[in-house]
């Protein structure tokens, strides 16, 4: 015979035990949400400044930015900006426009930036600096290495600057070895370091701009979402 006193008491304790279960599962539930809340209270937010705005580009699904710090990774950067593009658009069926692509020349890859105008004044100074010799003159280069198309005796593979810019490229320049250069300049031509500076940052490549530091850049870029490639 069944005892109706030991039922009523098992039933009491099942509905404890779910009881118990259910505020626990509550609890969890509640800490949780506690938890990513914390912590998407507390994740890192960069400041933005509107001196890094040019970055912010709209209208593209992907942002690299190849960074540069020497004569051959300034060469090798050109290379880079023309594998991803090529990479995008063969593999995966993109469009170049599909991209913000920024390549930086800083410290010994600066003077990559400065136009033509520039390197037919101070080309032997610059080319000694980088390291270049024009191996079809065997003398400096009096214009921008990195715009002379059809010589595979330069590492750059036939991209140049004007050609990638063609193909949505920008470029960020040093300003900060910028000036030192001018003060080199300056000392080596008995000129004023004011005016080559005015000279060099009024006579810029195209799709350029002189940023406050390169590394500064680089690593702003970072924060606006682009992926880095150093170049070297």
């Amino acid at each position: 015979m069944t005892n109706k006193f030991s039922n009523q008491n098992g039933r009491r304790r099942f509905l404890t035990s779910m009881g118990l279960v259910t505020t626990g599962a509550t609890l969890t539930a509640a800490t949780a949400q506690a938890a990513s809340q914390s912590s998407t209270d507390n994740r890192f937010s960069p400041a933005k400044h509107p001196e890094d705005s040019w970055l912010d580009i709209s209208g593209v699904t992907h942002r690299a930015f190849v960074d540069s710090a020497t004569t051959s990774g300034g060469m090798t950067a050109l290379n880079y900006a023309n594998n991803i593009l090529f990479g995008h658009t063969s593999g995966y069926g993109g469009q170049e426009s599909d991209y913000a692509l920024v390549v930086c020349f800083r410290h010994q890859s600066t003077p990559f930036g400065y136009g033509d105008g520039v390197w037919a004044k101070y080309g032997e100074f610059l080319s000694g600096f980088m390291g270049l010799t024009n191996t079809k003159t065997n003398s400096h280069f009096t214009v921008n290495p990195m715009n002379l198309a059809g010589r595979p005796d330069l590492p750059s593979r036939g991209n140049t600057i004007n050609s990638l810019i063609e193909r949505g490229v920008s470029y960020a320049i040093c300003n900060k070895a910028t000036l030192a250069m001018c003060g080199r300049l300056a000392q080596a031509t008995g000129g004023s370091a004011d005016e080559i500076y005015e000279e060099i940052t009024s006579s810029a490549i195209p799709s350029s701009r002189f940023v406050p530091a390169g590394v500064v850049a680089t690593t702003r870029a970072q924060e606006y979402g682009y992926s880095l490639l150093y170049a070297g």
